[in-house]
């Protein structure tokens, strides 16, 4: 119940971090957001994991930040940039099939049938969004392309902190990814994000240093399989909080509605498992 608990929770701080990203990307410069969006991260993970003083341990998950949130940010930030917080929110939601698919492959995770029903409700949600004939102009087809990028990053990142999870507390983890995702960021933009930049994205990085710091925990408690789908149901936030914050400029329609129902199903399914 744990993992369960602490997986929405990453959620709901990923599906708000989203909708900050939007807001604070207009007329901005994507890769010095994405950096200005981790260092923030970076801090709150520092101060959760700053009473435990086992960072020495952490290492190994320097791989793994280099893929998510290192690629993965970037390819993330451009998609919002290019597609929009609630439609790179629902794309997003199909890494579940990708995670899943991994962790049974390669990690001997069971196989329950509620686990793959819930998946594949949640993928349905991105397959509503792919059959969407009345997008907004600004929903630009390769946004999407750099969102499902991202979602395969991050599903690879899960199952390598799964992996690794004994090797060092979640909290450090955290911290090792971060720091290894903020280099590659770096390296990525070339430059240090302004202070006017670091003021706009200040919101969405600790959103997001407070999602990861959740997400970890949860991984060290409980299975990909369980973890990853009830993570997707971000985009229910993403897509809510568009329309309440974006408003019309987003253009949530019925079928993001669809998508987002679909994902609820699958999480309800995960969770009942």
């Amino acid at each position: 119940m744990t993992a369960v608990l602490l997986a929405l929770a990453s959620a709901a701080f990923f599906g708000a971090m989203t909708v900050a990203i939007r807001l604070a990307l207009r007329g901005g410069d994507a890769a010095a957001g994405t950096v200005a969006t981790l260092l923030p991260a970076l801090a709150v993970a520092l101060a959760a994991a700053a009473p435990a003083h086992d960072l020495h341990r952490a290492w190994p998950f320097l791989l793994a930040g280099v893929l998510a949130p290192g690629c993965s940010q970037v390819l993330f930030t451009l998609s919002i940039r290019e597609a929009g917080a609630a439609r790179t929110s629902i794309t997003v939601a199909a890494g579940p099939l990708v995670a899943v698919a991994i962790a049974l492959a390669l990690l001997d995770e069971p196989l329950r049938l509620p686990l793959v029903l819930g998946a594949l409700a949640i993928v349905g949600g991105a397959v509503a969004l792919a059959g969407e004939r009345d997008r907004p102009e600004h929903v630009r087809v390769a946004g999407l392309a750099f969102a499902v990028g991202a979602t395969v990053l991050f599903a690879v990142r899960d199952n390598l902190v799964r992996a690794l999870h004994a090797h060092a507390n979640p909290e450090a983890a955290a911290v090792a990814t971060l720091l290894a995702g903020t280099l590659v960021a770096l390296a990525y933009a070339r430059r240090v994000p302004s202070s006017g930049e670091l003021r706009r994205f200040a919101p969405a990085g600790l959103l997001f240093g407070l999602s990861y710091v959740c997400l970890f925990e949860a991984y060290f408690h409980g299975s990909v399989s369980v973890v990853s789908p009830l993570v997707a149901t971000e985009c229910l936030w993403g897509v809510g909080l568009s329309a309440l914050v974006l408003g019309a400029s987003e253009g949530v329609g019925p079928r993001l509605a669809l998508g987002a129902l679909l994902v609820v199903t699958g999480a309800v399914l995960i969770g009942v498992s």
